[in-house]
């Protein structure tokens, strides 16, 4: 656990992920899937749950290798056999068959990728009536455009088509039965059918976190997919993704838009850092859990600051922290 971060503070933030994101009841189940690296917020939430119902459950499995990974089948069959689930994981759970096949059977939940105890107790102190009020404004101007575009200071220049794919939006309540959020929450999110020109990561990214000020990933986007990654890293982690899947793994998954206004400074976390209130994601790899077609065994989100985001040509309002 961190130094800064006491028991007692898992506790308060635990209690708002089981009641007021789960509003979970006394005759609902839940599971709490973790791994071995996030067991002090796994267990935080196993005993806010137990405070509520007596059909809660807690499976630990070691880290999986990379985000988008499959988790375990025995907990897949679990997430799939729950009224309600809460998984935070080192590596992302959010993108993968296992979750989308959950919500499927009307199994409703959240995940916690790559969560901290520190990035925990920040980002359950929110007011989530008023991060849904933001989800519902930006969804509003961006449902039905035929095209987005997004510029930066830092280079971006990028147009997406979201085409038939429906907008999402990420509030952190999860009421009703298949609902699913990240927490800590905040964003409105598409697939975009197609997207062509450049973007660059400004913010966060695996496997950086947060980058220094003059550091900058460029990335090329043609018919949908990318075709020029200036990092090494994260190129590798692509390429090893398209052992398995081939081109696929360049597939662009993802334009999301940071709709949290309590997230005033970028920390490095990316599940934290892309709900930041002024901000836009762009993500590579799997979006068949998000509406899109393709399933890939990654999903690589990279944060730019300062957008600018045009909506069929007008440019549009951003929340602001």
């Amino acid at each position: 656990m961190s130094s800064d971060v006491t028991d007692a503070d898992l506790a308060t933030a635990a209690d708002t992920a089981v009641g007021q994101c789960l509003n979970l009841a006394a005759d609902e189940s839940i599971v709490i899937v973790t791994d071995d690296e996030r067991r002090s917020i796994g267990e935080a939430l196993y005993a806010a749950a137990r405070d509520v119902t007596d059909d809660a459950t807690i499976l630990q499995y070691p880290p999986g290798e990379q985000h988008g990974g499959e988790p375990p089948a025995a907990v897949a069959e679990a997430m799939a056999a729950t009224d309600a689930f809460l998984a935070p994981t080192t590596k992302s759970i959010s993108h993968t068959r296992a979750r989308s096949e959950a919500c499927d059977a009307g199994a409703r939940g959240a995940t916690l990728p790559g969560i901290t105890d520190s990035v925990f107790v920040t980002g359950l102190d929110a007011d989530y009536a008023a991060i849904a009020d933001h989800c519902a404004a930006v969804h509003d101007r961006v449902v039905g455009a035929d095209t987005i575009r997004v510029t930066s200071p830092s280079g971006t220049d990028i147009t997406f088509e979201p085409g038939a794919r429906e907008w999402h939006t990420d509030t952190g309540m999860v009421h009703e039965p298949g609902d699913f959020s990240n927490l800590p929450a905040g964003e409105v999110f598409v697939s975009p059918e197609t997207a062509d020109g450049t973007y660059v990561v400004d913010g966060t990214m695996r496997p950086h976190g947060l980058l220094a000020d003059d550091e900058r990933l460029t990335f090329e986007v043609e018919d949908g997919f990318v075709t020029d990654i200036s990092d090494s890293d994260i190129r590798e982690q692509v390429e090893a993704g398209a052992e398995s899947v081939g081109r696929d793994a360049y597939n662009l998954a993802e334009l999301g838009i940071g709709t949290n206004v309590g997230v005033t400074d970028l920390v490095g976390s990316v599940l934290l850092d892309e709900k930041a209130a002024g901000t836009v994601h762009i993500a590579i790899g799997d979006d068949a859990s998000i509406g899109g077609d393709t399933e890939a065994p990654l999903h690589l989100d990279g944060i730019l600051r300062d957008p600018t985001v045009y909506v069929d040509g007008e440019a549009i309002d951003l929340p602001s922290a």
